[in-house]
């Protein structure tokens, strides 16, 4: 039920676009993009902190990074949970959350009206920073098929193993996947494509170029194309 019309879609790295952002379901999205749509909008709320990380005592990613809410509906959240905030100050927040290697996820979920009792839903749009050890990552394996399978693998977007580049330093292995789609196997490192959801945090780890993502000038159309009828979005 808390899972219901949501949509993840993960797209990694850096894509410019200059066009209006608008979605329904929740993306993985690269951190242009992000701030594009935070400049966007005029009702902006930072979480005081990641319920995710709290509760599960991070000691590896901050625990005082928390969601950024858009839109209208943002203005209903509780003092308690979040504070009102400036352009400037939610685009520092992701700064801060790239220097601190979290990921992000933009949508509009149905979790976040439930557990704050706050609506329309369709007035908020949410940024969560999540870290590989207590966020999505921590839950994906048990999610049943029917939550899980929302998670797409955006069109146009090829993650690329280069053995010859490989030093089999075995970062990409370490808890990085949530997906399992990296192993070793005869000695060798592995990248399941159908497995790969193409998040990106495998890039992120290796030092040595061994893994790339390479992405189409159509993947830029189909985040924009995903993206319609979330919120009011202002024009630049």
């Amino acid at each position: 039920m808390l899972f219901k019309d949501d949509e993840i879609i993960v797209i990694p790295n850096t894509i410019n676009i200059n066009e209006k952002i608008e979605s329904e379901g929740s993306e993985f999205l690269p951190t242009d993009i992000i701030k594009d749509v935070i400049r966007r909008c005029e009702d902006i709320v930072i979480m005081n902190s990641c319920l995710c990380r709290t509760s599960n005592n991070c000691q590896d990613y901050p625990q005082d990074l928390g969601c950024i809410f858009l839109g209208p509906t943002a203005n209903k959240i509780p003092k308690h949970i979040g504070k009102k905030a400036t352009v400037e100050e939610a685009l520092a927040q992701v700064d801060l959350a790239d220097e601190a290697g979290l990921s992000h996820i933009i949508g509009r979920n149905k979790i976040d009206t439930v557990w704050m009792n706050i609506h329309p839903g369709k007035g908020l749009l949410t940024i969560c920073h999540c870290c590989p050890c207590c966020c999505l990552w921590k839950v994906y394996p048990n999610l049943d098929d029917s939550i899980s399978n929302k998670l797409e693998k955006l069109d146009g977007i090829n993650v690329k193993l280069h053995e010859d580049n490989c030093k089999q330093c075995m970062k990409c292995l370490d808890e990085i996947c949530m997906f399992d789609a990296i192993r070793l196997e005869d000695n060798k490192i592995t990248i399941d494509e159908n497995a790969c959801k193409g998040c990106g945090l495998c890039v992120n780890a290796c030092k040595f170029n061994a893994i790339t993502i390479d992405y189409t000038s159509e993947t830029i159309d189909n985040v924009v194309n995903r993206m319609e009828n979330l919120i009011e979005i202002k024009e630049l």
